[in-house]
């Protein structure tokens, strides 16, 4: 896979890192991120806490808008709760951008458990970055 300034970005996320969260793919504003359900993950409710779920997703996120180089945060994000994730379960948030436009960018980001046959959709998420500086090699 080659490296873009999304992996670099990530190679240094101890957040993301540390939950577990895997980069898989990262390309042309496109990426795909995933997790597994950990005890320390749920709730009063034993299903995944929505934090995470939110994590996931903002990572996918984040990896997506960065694929192009300039340094790019989020600027606002929200997120739908389709269904319930439980412990042990394996997440994967698909990030797509939809449109950039000036310094500006809009991605929904899916996330996903996987299922014996596919997935089933647990959330939708939508997130709009801003561009605010120049690429950032750190690796």
């Amino acid at each position: 896979m080659a490296r873009n300034p999304a992996h670099v970005m990530f190679d240094t996320d101890e957040a993301s890192r540390a939950l577990g969260i895997e980069l898989v793919e990262a390309v042309d504003g496109r990426a795909v991120a995933t997790m597994r359900v950990t005890e320390s993950m749920v709730n009063g409710h034993a299903i995944a806490h929505g934090g995470y779920l939110f994590l996931l997703a903002d990572t996918a996120f984040a990896c997506a808008c960065n694929t192009h180089g300039p340094v790019t945060v989020a600027s606002g994000a929200e997120i739908s709760f389709v269904a319930s994730a439980r412990l042990g379960d394996e997440l994967v948030a698909t990030a797509t951008e939809r449109t950039r436009y000036g310094r500006n960018g809009i991605y929904d980001v899916t996330v996903s458990r996987v299922e014996t046959g596919g997935t089933s959709v647990i959330a939708e998420f939508r997130g709009r970055s801003r561009t605010i500086g120049e690429r950032q090699d750190r690796a």
